[in-house]
């Protein structure tokens, strides 16, 4: 059984078709990477595996099981603009993922669940490279810096499923070569599947163990909004990175 299954998606607004009949199988710890031109509904795909809309017409299943109605910790998600408390710093910003589920109250943790919590997103946040900046606030941090917080507030509710909508669009080209490093290094630790949009298409062969093609094979110049976009083209990429994570995801297991 797949991890993911997409059964014949639509997702439309009004009389507008954003996507039709995505069907997809996507196995656990896959790196999928999403291209296509602006506006052919990759966003609208995140947003449908992360469980802030529900399609149209068919369904997507995790581990065999409708998505739940809304986001939830199996699926985390970065987006391109940085999803960061400017009040809060480094450490309370990725603390607060594990206090909020454990005190929904008062938001926050006491004594020594508050120690453990603090410690757990330390150890994350050395491993993103920002054990030094644990003080400091995000205005304080470089826009890489401020999206390896974003991908460690992800990633301290250890979730299965890791959506990223054009996560280092906004960075330079150094930085972001730095980022990519970072990403493949945690992707290889876990047990992640990733859906990664990006307008890069280097990137996005560059990363992905899978490349999604999203386009519209369908227009007419008089309904513009009666068709949507599918996944035309699904092609598989470094078959080396892929076989190294199944023999890991083996060893694992065994």
């Amino acid at each position: 059984m797949s991890f993911i299954s997409v059964q014949n998606v639509w997702q439309q607004y009004d009389d507008q078709v954003v996507l039709e009949g995505l069907n997809l199988s996507v196995a656990e710890g896959e790196f999928c990477t999403l291209v296509g031109a602006s506006g052919c509904g990759k966003s609208t795909f995140l947003r449908l595996l992360l469980g802030q809309e529900v399609p149209s017409k068919g369904k997507i299943l995790l581990d065999g099981k409708a998505l739940a109605s809304e986001p939830d910790a199996s699926r985390g998600v970065v987006f391109q603009r940085y999803s960061v408390f400017p009040h809060l710093s480094v450490l309370d910003n990725v603390a607060l993922g594990l206090e909020l589920p454990r005190s929904a109250l008062l938001g926050r943790l006491f004594g020594n669940a508050k120690r453990e919590a603090r410690e757990q997103a330390a150890v994350l946040l050395n491993k993103v490279g920002l054990g030094h900046s644990l003080d400091k606030y995000p205005t304080q941090l470089s826009g890489g810096m401020q999206q390896r917080l974003a991908i460690a507030q992800a990633l301290i509710m250890k979730p299965r499923v890791l959506l990223l909508d054009e996560p280092f669009g906004a960075l330079d080209p150094g930085i972001r070569k730095d980022m990519h490093a970072l990403l493949l290094d945690l992707w290889r630790e876990t047990q992640l599947t990733v859906f990664m949009v990006t307008h890069d298409l280097s990137e996005g062969f560059n990363l992905g163990t899978r490349l999604l093609v999203f386009d519209k094979v369908r227009i007419d110049p008089h309904a513009p909004g009666a068709y949507g976009a599918r996944i035309t083209y699904d092609i598989p990429l470094n078959s080396d990175r892929r076989a190294a994570r199944a023999a890991l995801d083996s060893l694992q297991q065994a």
